[in-house]
């Protein structure tokens, strides 16, 4: 049995659908996130574009071909419901709305599509896995000074 059938009559079946597109900055790198719900096996195609004054520029895709300019800068990594885009050297020039479009081979629902306007200034840092290691001393030090604190209060008590 199809698990894309819907069944509801009435209710449209997506077999992938994306979730939530967001961007932020990796030191000089711009990442976009395409997070997707994932319903189907079946191998996942993927288009990352701009779109500035009025143009639509492919940025990385596996839907059709990508330009130079941003294909030498560009990579994508594919993770469980997850489609990252890295787009290194990152300046106001490469601002515009972006645009994530998945389809699902097979899926008869057609592209999925979600854009985001990505503006430099604006743009938060990620919560990358460095931050994390930080966060991870600091915890460790704090657990490892506990002790040490609870000495002092006895002490003075």
């Amino acid at each position: 049995s199809n698990p894309c059938l819907p069944l509801p009559v009435l209710q449209a079946a997506h077999c992938q659908m994306i979730k939530d597109l967001s961007a932020c900055l990796l030191g000089q790198s711009l990442r976009v996130d395409c997070r997707y719900e994932n319903k189907t096996s079946n191998p996942l195609t993927y288009e990352f574009s701009i779109t500035k004054d009025n143009r639509k520029h492919v940025i990385h895709s596996t839907i059709s071909v990508s330009e130079n300019i941003y294909r030498s800068r560009a990579n994508v990594t594919m993770h469980k419901n997850l489609v990252c885009l890295y787009l290194q050297s990152f300046t106001t020039s490469d601002e515009g709305v972006y645009m994530c479009e998945l389809k699902a081979t097979n899926d008869y629902t057609g592209n999925q599509i979600k854009n985001i306007t990505v503006i430099k200034d604006k743009l938060e840092k990620c919560a990358g896995f460095s931050l994390l290691i930080q966060n991870t001393s600091w915890l460790l030090l704090l657990l490892l000074s506990l002790p040490l604190l609870q000495a002092v209060d006895f002490v003075s008590l």
